[in-house]
């Protein structure tokens, strides 16, 4: 008698189920907002949704590393201090550096854990150390939050993992940048790293923009299904430092290149500086070395062949890639047509133009709009970083 039940049993409670995944709410799109600031002026440059609540994810250990930095200053930390793991921290969700509950971690390590690898277990740890709890440490971020005067912000968790009460603003992760870098501008050079070493292993940052945005000294990236794709940068050129912040990018290169345009609007649309390979270091100048100054006018690339120039049939410029010397930049030029083939149009202007530090832009120009987002498709698609600049 029974098995006359168990297939129609089934098959209603496979109906059901199939009823209530029909009717379950799709996933909320996290908001989307972008802030671009002058932190020497105070002059906001751009602002979309700067005051709409989200998930900050990762970005919550730039205040986890602003706790431990004043921790250090006043001498309740010491970089060569071993602080212990418990099991808790151990157990944390990735991104994990992994050392095992009744180990310890030296303070330096932990630093560079938390700004390359974003390293949850040891944000843990840090707030263990500095707090007791992870609890209470995170209540001490959020009264540091209010004497930063970051209103929309509360934290309760020092790793920035999924917790719908944990929410932030654009404007309010700009003030937080600024202030780390304002008040403890020698800790902040820790910011800049795009790599570190931990027992034999090379460690590389969550920030791809590091190592391919030419003056970017950080700050850190962050990602939370809640939040998307978010990322608070700060950069220097000709002595001027300019602080961006996208929340809920759709992808992480999105994320990027939006962050990008910002700081090449408000550097006064100068040619960008992203370089394609990841292997390359960064060359930015330390921040303690450059306090926050007035503008100062944007420089001139030096044209190693012939200089950019807007192309009657077309207003729009791709840049696919920076190289080490004009020559190879002219091969990858070669390689990129080939790549692009019919999809590039014949009146495509190749040129190399140098940029600073001995960098040689490999641009296409004289495009329409379309033609010039269709090209940077097709090579990202290859594997290929790609940017579309307006010319003129």
């Amino acid at each position: 008698m029974p098995q006359k039940w168990t297939f129609p049993l089934a098959a209603l409670l496979c109906g059901l189920l199939a009823l209530a995944l029909s009717s379950a709410p799709a996933l909320a799109k996290p908001p989307y907002a972008e802030f671009l600031l002058d932190p020497a002026t105070g002059a906001v440059l751009h602002a979309h949704n700067a005051d709409v609540p989200t998930q900050p994810a990762s970005l919550t250990k730039i205040m986890t590393l602003f706790l431990a930095f004043d921790a250090l200053e006043r001498g309740e930390l010491r970089l060569d201090q071993r602080l212990p793991v418990s099991r808790r921290a151990a157990g944390m969700a990735p991104s994990r550096l992994g050392v095992p509950a009744g180990k310890t971690l030296k303070t330096e390590d932990a630093i560079l854990a938390l700004v390359t690898k974003s390293a949850n277990d040891v944000a843990v740890v840090i707030a263990e150390a500095l707090g007791g709890t992870e609890e209470r440490f995170a209540e001490m971020m959020t009264a540091k939050a209010r004497e930063l005067g970051m209103a929309a912000t509360t934290f309760r968790n020092a790793s920035g993992l999924p917790n719908s009460r944990q929410v932030t603003t654009a404007r309010d992760m700009a003030r937080l940048s600024v202030a780390v870098i304002e008040r403890h501008p020698r800790r902040y050079s820790y910011f800049s790293r795009s790599n570190f070493s931990y027992n034999g292993a090379k460690i590389r940052s969550h920030n791809r923009l590091m190592t391919r945005y030419y003056g970017m000294d950080g700050i850190k990236t962050g990602f939370v299904n809640a939040s998307g794709f978010n990322l608070a940068a700060s950069a220097v050129r000709d002595g001027r430092r300019l602080i961006a912040v996208v929340l809920g990018g759709p992808t992480a290169a999105e994320r990027d290149r939006r962050v990008a345009a910002l700081l090449d609007r408000g550097f006064g649309g100068q040619a960008p500086m992203l370089v394609a390979s990841a292997d390359l270091e960064p060359a930015v100048t330390p921040a303690a070395a450059v306090p926050f100054a007035a503008p100062k006018p944007p420089g001139k690339p030096v044209a190693a062949a012939a200089p950019l120039r807007q192309a009657a049939k077309g207003a729009y410029t791709i840049q696919v890639g920076t190289y080490l010397s004009a020559k190879a930049a002219r091969l990858g030029l070669d390689i990129t047509r080939k790549r692009l083939a019919a999809s590039l149009p014949d009146e495509a202007d190749g040129t190399v133009v140098q940029a600073r530090g001995k960098r040689f832009l490999a641009h296409f120009s004289g495009l329409s709009e379309a033609a010039a987002r269709s090209a940077c498709r097709r090579l990202e698609a290859k594997g290929q970083d790609c940017l579309v600049l307006a010319s003129g």
